[in-house]
């Protein structure tokens, strides 16, 4: 079984890889020291199960563990935590095993042996669970196969397109296949609505302008591209860059 080790405490990497090596059929073919590092390597390596702690920098776990839930070979997830109030209210025992920290031989045994059961649709039911009502700090997308994450901070706007949202983001832009309006759900408090296919980063937004035939553009720092606001959704816009 092919296991990956994602914590971002170096001493607790090496704690549990050590565990692991006294397990027989286990072998550890990577270690991360995030949860996007932790995605990256399950991209690009697939392995069986991975250890994830959840409380870790650029990414935590329960993140991590969203993402994850839309690979095709998505592994098994076991957590690894030190805070045990974080881990019973987010998942079922039943359904993704976790461990406490300190964590013991037996019990790690134990989880691998219950994670070679697992398969991709439990990482689903994981992400309509808690994970998915966290606010994301990534989105994920693939280009030409390959994944790339694209860090919330960095997106411009966000434009419908078809049953698709392409996400400008410091010059360059990707497809993902989410619902523009989940995406204002999930993130009203960074993008604002312009139009009914646009959302455009808060931060960004530098001012409005009237072209000669009368209609609003939205100006974004760095952006050379102008987007057209809607008369819908132009008063609200108005108040809102007069506080800006």
């Amino acid at each position: 079984m092919r296991v990956v080790v994602a914590d971002d405490e170096v001493l607790a990497r090496e704690r549990l890889v050590d565990l692991l090596g006294r397990i027989g059929s286990v072998e550890v073919v990577a270690e991360a020291g995030d949860g996007r590092e932790a995605i990256e390597l399950v991209e690009r390596l697939r392995p069986d199960v991975l250890l994830l702690d959840i409380r870790m920098p650029r990414m935590d776990g329960l993140e991590a563990a969203h993402h994850l839930a839309s690979f095709e070979h998505a592994p098994a997830i076991i957590f690894c935590t030190a805070y045990d109030e974080h881990a019973l209210a987010a998942f079922d025992a039943n359904a993704v095993d976790y461990l406490l920290k300190p964590i013991r031989l037996e019990r790690l045994r134990a989880a691998i042996e219950r994670a070679g059961r697992f398969n991709r649709d439990v990482l689903r039911e994981i992400d309509k669970g808690e994970a998915k009502a966290r606010e994301r700090t990534h989105l994920c997308a693939r280009v030409r196969g390959n994944l790339v994450l694209v860090p919330i901070t960095e997106i411009d706007y966000l434009l419908a397109e078809d049953k698709y949202v392409v996400v400008h983001h410091a010059g360059c832009e990707v497809l993902i296949e989410e619902p523009l309006k989940a995406l204002e759900v999930e993130f009203g408090n960074r993008f604002v609505r312009i139009h009914r296919n646009c959302l455009v980063a808060l931060d960004k937004l530098a001012g409005l302008s009237r072209t000669s035939d009368g209609r609003v553009l939205a100006k974004l720092e760095r952006v050379a591209t102008e987007l057209e606001v809607s008369r819908r959704n132009l008063p609200a816009l108005r108040k809102l860059v007069r506080t800006l």
